[in-house]
């Protein structure tokens, strides 16, 4: 009956993406679509390396899907928000590499999580992040199973 009252944790959350995700995962995609092949070979290598960076621990069997790429977001998020203060010179173009990474991580783990189900927007911005951490941990796999087969 007072469902109304309850604030939706969902808006806050996009809302909050809006604000320190969203240009930065949009950078990223614009930058791996510009990009030459060898360029997007190191645009997989930093995408992959945020995504490890960022599984959450799963001692806890009984955690569903949603709330491990939930908690995989909010591991992605907390490193933005981290490194914001630092990027005040975006001119050192790795280290914004790097955030923007982490960015779009946070936005491809918020979307399989489904919190942009309410925002067309965010969901299509997700979906894209999603395809992109996609290929980088395939070719990241990849590239490992041609070391070791070596």
């Amino acid at each position: 009956m007072f469902s109304w009252f309850k604030p939706d944790r969902r808006r806050e959350k996009i809302r909050e993406d809006r604000k320190h995700l969203e240009a930065r995962a949009r950078r990223l995609l614009k930058g791996y679509l510009s990009a030459d092949g060898l360029r997007k070979q190191q645009y997989y290598e930093v995408i992959a390396g945020a995504a490890a960076a960022c599984q959450p621990d799963v001692s806890d069997p009984t955690l569903e899907n949603v709330q491990l790429a939930e908690a995989a977001a909010e591991a992605a998020l907390k490193v933005v928000k981290g490194r914001e203060p630092q990027a005040i010179d975006d001119n050192d173009q790795l280290a914004a590499l790097i955030t923007d990474a982490y960015a779009t991580v946070a936005i491809a783990y918020r979307r399989a999580s489904t919190a942009y189900t309410v925002d067309e927007e965010m969901q299509q911005l997700g979906t894209a992040a999603v395809h992109l951490l996609t290929m980088a941990i395939s070719y990241t796999a990849a590239q490992a199973d041609d070391v070791t087969d070596k």
